[in-house]
């Protein structure tokens, strides 16, 4: 079968490589020379330009050795006689723009599947760990955007064929863990969340600050007193104390884990609903305070095998200077852990847990020198597998009014932002009237929903690289860029259809090759077919930033073509089917795209 003949059976993110094949066969024909890898480049059409598919010619002139406009026509006409899948083409300075038939696209249109869309890849083995909050405070904005991040990013992956892993990894033990411990048990007078009415994350992350708030005035004391700040901030009394209070904790002292106990467990039931209005989830929650021991037997082999070495002090560090680094800390002197302890313990458990092809830690940018430590120290140690260990890098989440501090108490805590969308999301619906004939039921539903989905499409459109400032009210218009704009389109397609069933009209996917289409309407189908590409990008660049710009992208076409051309009134019966179907289509689309982002649309807004 010649190639060409194949390209009506797949969907369009190969047609790209298709024609690719096609070109260089062409060039062989024609010239007698073949193309090496990456000379030849074929990419989607720019809209302002007729056709589907464009070869950019520049490159291969040196083979023709003649000018872009007579080598564009060369290839054009080669291809045209041997690919009809290929209707027409034109040639513009060195862009030779192919435009594939309609019946192509039609037929691509009805073998188009929404809900689990082929995008070519071979099935790998993948764990995410997202969230790996501390337990000395509540989530915040900055975990808002971890949390949505990794969750979007496994469910793309999974939409790939991939199987994975969710998971996170808590923080519960530290100094800081033991900061918010001690202000409680010094200041606390035994309240509770119960006692106090609050959820036991806001209440544990009140005496976090508190601890703070007292350091700072006794550094400021012992500098007045005439010690320098340096030796104030080392040897003020409060943070003496918790530090002596980690090591009562490593030696497993029963007064202090039972405090350790308790406390956590208010802030792992704050977490969880926390998670749970945000919507994710995890498969497997490893906890720092038992793979920090493991991660402590593996320095004791680092250091026995010469990997690693001891100071003069007891502390254990591990020299990469030979790699263009500085020496890492791995033990204190007075034996206790650190961050970087815990996770070389926590990826050996991973990898034998588990057949990983890859393990990728959702963490934001300022921990990149942490991860390239962790993933060099592993490679010293002999693990074949740390190459696989891949630092998804995002940047910081800032507010109008700037950066947020934690221990300064200037956080935008999670649960008051979720509330505050949602809040905002009730006020513009109840001005906009479009909620007046809901029940009370399904108006709380409908502006849950709304708020939600304002928040987490605003932080996941941003590529995940980038640093981003989050505003709220510009999060939920309804026009424009925002999961609003996209969800109100889904609920005004199902509502289209909702007519169209009522008037008997059910879009079906069969469609005569004579059909009349605008050239609007052939690019809405051209970017209908184009999502299982997107979806695999996405997933190579974890980026669900990607699937966002596009479900974006398609709205606003869907939108266009929604105000210029009719669909229940269309008096041909085969293109108002065509509309109909086109539409059904975009809204499945909308749906399961929005579904991998973590956001819901309503039916109905």
């Amino acid at each position: 079968m010649h190639l060409c003949q194949t390209m009506v059976n797949v969907v369009s993110m190969y047609i790209e490589n298709q024609l690719l094949k096609l070109v260089k066969e062409a060039v062989f024909s024609l010239y007698g020379v073949s193309v090496s890898e990456g000379i030849a480049q074929v990419q989607e059409t720019r809209k302002e330009f007729e056709g589907d598919l464009t070869l950019v010619v520049f490159p291969l002139l040196k083979i023709s050795k003649s000018n872009p406009e007579k080598t564009g026509q060369e290839i054009g006409q080669w291809i045209l006689q041997h690919c009809p899948e290929v209707d027409s083409f034109n040639v513009i300075k060195g862009f030779l723009n192919f435009s594939l038939s309609q019946s192509y696209w039609l037929t691509a249109l009805q073998n188009l599947d929404t809900q689990y869309p082929d995008t070519g890849v071979t099935p790998r083995n993948f764990m995410v760990e997202y969230s790996s909050p501390n337990t000395n405070k509540p989530l915040h904005l900055g975990h808002v955007r971890n949390n949505l991040l990794g969750y979007s990013v496994s469910r793309i992956l999974q939409a790939n064929g991939h199987k994975v892993v969710k998971v996170n990894l808590v923080n519960d033990r530290g100094i800081h863990i033991c900061k918010s411990m001690l202000a409680w048990q010094k200041f606390g007078k035994g309240v509770t969340p119960e006692s106090s009415g609050k959820k036991g994350d806001h209440l544990v992350g009140d005496f976090y600050v508190m601890f703070d708030q007292i350091y700072k005035k006794e550094i400021k004391q012992l500098v007045q007193e005439g010690m320098s700040e340096q030796e104030a901030e080392k040897n003020a009394p409060l943070l003496l104390e918790a530090q002596s209070m980690l090591r009562r904790w490593e030696a497993k002292d029963p007064e202090i884990m039972g405090l350790w106990k308790t406390m956590n467990a208010w802030v792992y039931d704050g977490f969880d609903k926390t998670y749970a209005a945000m919507g994710v989830d995890f498969d497997k929650v490893y906890y720092e305070s038992q793979t920090y021991l493991h991660g402590k037997e593996i320095v004791q082999k680092g250091l026995e095998s010469g990997v690693f070495f001891r100071k003069e002090d007891g502390s254990v560090w591990v020299d990469l200077t030979d790699e263009g680094l500085d020496q890492k800390l791995l033990l204190r002197s007075d034996g206790t852990s650190v961050y970087m302890t815990q996770d070389l313990g926590t990826a050996c458990q991973r990898f034998s847990e588990y057949p990983l092809d890859e393990l990728i830690y959702v963490v934001g940018n300022e921990q990149n020198y942490h991860f390239q430590v962790l993933a060099l120290v592993l490679s010293k140690l002999g693990y074949d597998w740390a190459r696989f260990i891949h630092h998804m890098s995002y940047g910081m989440v800032e507010l109008p009014s700037g950066k947020m501090k934690s221990r300064e108490g200037t956080v935008v805590d999670a649960d008051d932002l979720i509330e505050g969308m949602i809040a905002t999301s009730a006020e513009m619906s109840a001005a906009l009237g479009k909620l007046d004939d809901c029940s009370p039921e399904e108006k709380e539903r409908i502006v849950r929903t709304i708020g939600l989905g304002a928040l987490k499409y605003f932080i996941l459109k941003v590529d995940p690289r980038k640093n981003m400032l989050f505003d709220p009210q510009e999060s939920i218009d309804f026009n424009g860029n925002t999961g609003p704009f996209i969800q109100y389109t889904h609920a005004r397609i199902r509502s289209v259809i909702r007519k169209a069933e009522a008037l008997g009209f059910m879009p079906f996917g069969h469609f005569s090759a004579g059909l009349s289409l605008s050239a609007k309407e052939r690019y809405l189908l051209r970017l209908l077919c184009r999502y299982p590409s997107v979806l695999r990008e996405s997933g190579e660049n974890l980026s669900p930033a990607l699937l966002a710009n596009y479900l974006y992208e398609l709205t606003k076409e869907y939108n266009q073509f929604y105000h210029d051309y009719p669909i229940l009134h269309e008096e041909n019966p085969e293109l108002r089917n065509f509309r109909l179907f086109l539409s059904e289509r975009t809204s499945g689309i909308i749906r399961a795209g929005m579904d991998l982002l973590g956001i819901d649309v309503p039916e109905k807004m």
